[in-house]
């Protein structure tokens, strides 16, 4: 998944209510029927009996065929089930008219199927009774926060002790006001379980609950623990929860001051909860499908709830949330594929995001065995760069690559062989955890060698496709033939200069749209609502006839604009991050150069550090923006296919997204290295305060012009300030001219980082990771480029994954202080 917004749409068919029916307490010798419910007091939440649907990719309205008790948010148009009564025992259509919640003799609260001869219980809460007097009043409240309470009225006290609530059985969410922790004295520990699908709120693959040492999320079968979130208990533990929340809430300003995060343990009990400041909003922690946990919150003005925040960031983190033989990539949409040779299981359960199925193989294993000999003619494909399955055999007495896959060949439920500098590895059975190189969290470099039906071979089926000498001959006079047509339609058509595909929606290399200029003329209103202007040309809002908001870029100039055209389309067109800007398509008629990007609302980061109108970023967001262009960066140059150098890191090419997630874009100047090259000579280009000193020496450039870029682009982060701009230090005009970032490296290693802070942070930033970032930018300055730092280094340390020491002085930037103070 490695991405960021998430619509969760479950909508719900439900039956009329009663108008009887809409209070918030159920008594004892009452009962709540199919199309009766309880409504909160407040209005926003409601109980009752409901049956899950969903629209599926291809339009059609899946719906499923069980019926469940559960609560949800009662006046949002996208009702979302926030409590689920009977996950694993669903009710079937024809015993709906028969079922009822009730309060049991007991003391329960029960959901009971009754006919003329017998009564099931279907579902029943659970609690002690024995100490209670069965005569006193019994009552279930559905209170305003969601949370629905069995309460008794007990004589001797004028308070209502509570039996059981639902906040103590929570599903896949959790409620604000809900302690999500363990209780001591009952040895309660509360834990939430995904559902199984879109339609099924069933028990799902993943579950996060309070462990030993803090919060854990764990695939439940087999079970294996994925992401730790706290390290609990530790001085620092209530520090590092309001931290994660600031910093979750803190990408976008406008949810600053939602909730208030809280952690308490005593005697009694260890628990996380988290209360909203704001009673009017909606919001809720989820555990996903796929095993992320998320932070969701209702937008008023798209009617619709988006996911704020995701942890781990990566989807291929969890452990085989895309099923066996399958791929996983945070950079593909949707994240899970099927290996080659493979098909998915159930293609319904997929468009469900149930992937627990996975893929079947589409030809079955050639294996055959008589006696001591296997004989198959089963060959291997390689996918590279790859986490390696679970659950490995290591092959000692296989001490080459070819007895490794003679090794695999030897057994018929071999599926799959590895060798590397560890050894030969095989793997029987399914392929599990198979996750891509993407850049995002996922960093592998292994090679799976895959064991197909000769058949599947990607190779061999490329050949029997081969034409006959015949065909060929045919199919080549159609072609000449259809080639004359085509030039005649151009002549004809010449006066609409067209080139590339013409219709809005066609496909072009890598995915991307061929659009007309008219198309795009009309988006954009004629081009009348500019957004930014640049070397190259203007950039103006448009929107698409399906509501989609987009950027174009209108390329000024037939020689240069081509080069930039050229260059872009070349090289974002063919790769996706959730770092770099998506480039959604193009337009080539004649002399026009267009190009069209998904729409970033927030503008680019310069706007925000450097315009005193602009909205001032907190620290969280600055630094998160730092670690996002570094991810992006990293992608380029070391997880494309081949290089990208992308020559012009500024702030005015790092665009922010609705969440201020930071997207590099404008990669006209951009320049593409082959993994057998380091270095790619390349004319000058660039933009002054950010060029990297091997730009003057004309010599052939590396991947490290753009970190010194990016270096110069983290102090003005945190600086709030240009680079370029004069620092005097001391008094009066004859003060002493600094470049910052020599400054900035004197004042790190004098430790007084502070100083260097943007004054509009108000000292509100945290010290350890301010640190931090100098730290790399000033390493990635450094003169020589090989004492620069790679940008996987640069991630890792921002992170707090590595350490670094501190960087020394780069001689060419001190020079340039001492030759501004001979000139003051």
């Amino acid at each position: 998944m490695h991405p960021l917004y998430i619509l969760l749409l479950w909508p719900l068919v439900l039956y009329t209510p009663s108008p009887s029916a809409a209070d918030d307490t159920l008594k004892a010798g009452q009962a709540l029927a199919a199309g009766d419910k309880l409504v909160s007091s407040n209005g926003k939440f409601a109980l009752g009996f409901f049956r899950p649907s969903m629209i599926s990719k291809s339009g059609t309205n899946i719906i499923s065929p069980n019926w469940y008790l559960g609560i949800w948010f009662n006046r949002k148009p996208v009702c979302t089930p926030v409590w689920v009564a009977n996950r694993e025992n669903p009710i079937t259509g024809p015993n709906l008219k028969l079922t009822q919640l009730k309060i049991s003799q007991d003391g329960n609260l029960i959901v009971s199927l009754s006919n003329a001869t017998e009564s099931t219980i279907i579902w029943s809460s659970t609690h002690l009774v024995n100490n209670i007097n069965r005569s006193t009043p019994t009552s279930a409240l559905l209170l305003n926060s969601g949370n629905l309470k069995l309460v008794v009225v007990l004589v001797e006290s004028p308070s209502n002790a509570t039996l059981w609530q639902s906040f103590d059985y929570p599903t896949d969410i959790v409620l604000p006001g809900a302690k999500f922790g363990r209780d001591k004295a009952t040895d309660l520990n509360r834990e939430a379980i995904s559902k199984k699908s879109l339609i099924d709120p069933g028990l799902g693959s993943y579950t996060i609950k309070l462990g030993a040492n803090g919060m854990v999320l764990t695939r439940r079968n087999p079970s294996v623990v994925y992401w730790h979130f706290f390290n609990w208990p530790s001085p620092k533990s209530v520090v590092k929860v309001i931290q994660l929340i600031n910093m979750t809430l803190g990408i976008n300003p406008r949810t600053q001051g939602l909730i208030n995060p809280i952690y308490v343990n005593n005697n009694e009990e260890e628990y996380y909860a988290f209360t909203l400041l704001n009673e009017s909003a909606s919001t809720y922690f989820s555990i996903d499908i796929s095993g992320q946990v998320m932070i969701n919150v209702w937008s008023e003005a798209g009617q619709s709830w988006q996911s704020i925040y995701a942890n781990p960031l990566d989807p291929c983190t969890p452990y085989a949330t895309c099923g066996p033989f399958t791929l996983c990539s945070g950079n593909l949409h949707p994240y899970c594929d099927c290996m080659e040779g493979f098909s998915h299981k159930s293609p319904q359960d997929w468009d469900l995001d149930d992937r627990t199925g996975g893929c079947i193989r589409n030809t079955p294993l050639q294996c055959t065995s008589k006696k001591n000999t296997i004989n198959s003619t089963d060959k291997f494909h390689p996918i590279a760069r790859v986490t390696l399955p679970y659950e490995p055999q290591s092959m000692g007495n296989a001490t080459t690559q070819s007895e490794c896959a003679e090794a695999c060949l030897g057994s018929c439920s071999c599926t799959a062989y590895s060798y590397n500098s560890s050894g030969c590895s095989i793997w029987h059975g399914e392929l599990l955890n198979v996750n891509l190189n993407d850049g995002i969290g996922i960093n592998a470099q292994d090679v799976l060698y895959l064991r197909l039906a000769a058949k599947d071979l990607p190779s061999l089926r490329n050949n029997k496709r081969k034409l006959n000498i015949g065909v060929v001959v045919a199919a080549s006079i159609i072609g000449f033939g259809l080639l004359i047509l085509i030039m005649l339609l151009m002549i004809w058509s010449k006066r609409l200069k067209w080139c590339g595909a013409s219709l809005h929606g066609t496909q072009g290399s890598g995915g991307i749209i061929a659009f007309r200029y008219t198309d795009l003329a009309h988006a954009t209103k004629k081009f009348s609502e500019q957004l930014g202007a640049g070397g190259f040309g203007s950039v103006f809002k448009g929107v698409l006839s399906d509501l989609t908001t987009i950027a174009v870029k209108r390329l000024d100039g037939a020689r240069q604009g081509e080069k930039e055209f050229r260059a872009e389309v070349s090289s974002l067109g063919v790769i996706q991050h959730i770092n770099l800007v998506k480039l959604i398509g193009f337009c080539c008629e004649g002399d026009k150069r267009l190009l069209v990007y998904e729409h970033m609302l927030n503008g680019s980061l310069d706007a925000h550090i450097f315009e005193s109108s602009a909205l001032a970023l907190n620290w969280t967001t600055r630094y998160q923006i730092a670690i996002g262009v570094a991810r992006g960066l990293s992608y380029l140059h070391h997880s494309c296919h081949k290089r990208i150098i992308h020559c012009d890191i500024k702030p005015h090419n790092i665009l922010l997204d609705a969440s201020f997630v930071p997207k590099i874009a404008d990669f006209g100047m951009a320049a593409v290295v082959g993994r057998d090259f380091s270095r790619v000579l390349t004319a000058f280009r660039g933009t002054v305060g950010y060029l990297a000193p091997e730009w003057l020496a004309g010599v052939p450039v590396t991947p490290k012009v753009d970190v010194y870029s990016f270096g110069m682009v983290l102090l003005e982060i945190i600086s709030g300030r240009r680079n370029s701009a004069d620092v005097h230090s001391g008094t009066g005009s004859s003060g002493h001219v600094e470049y910052f970032p020599v400054r900035a490296i004197r004042k790190l290693h004098e430790g007084d980082v502070q100083t260097l802070m943007d004054p509009q942070l108000h000292g509100d930033f945290n010290l350890e990771e301010a640190e931090r970032v100098c730290k790399v930018a000033c390493w990635c300055i450094q003169d020589n480029e090989d004492n620069r730092l790679t940008m996987i280094e640069a991630v890792q340390i921002l992170e707090g994954l590595q350490e670094v020491g501190l960087p020394p002085m780069p001689r060419l930037l001190a020079a340039m202080t001492q030759s501004s103070d001979g000139a003051s």
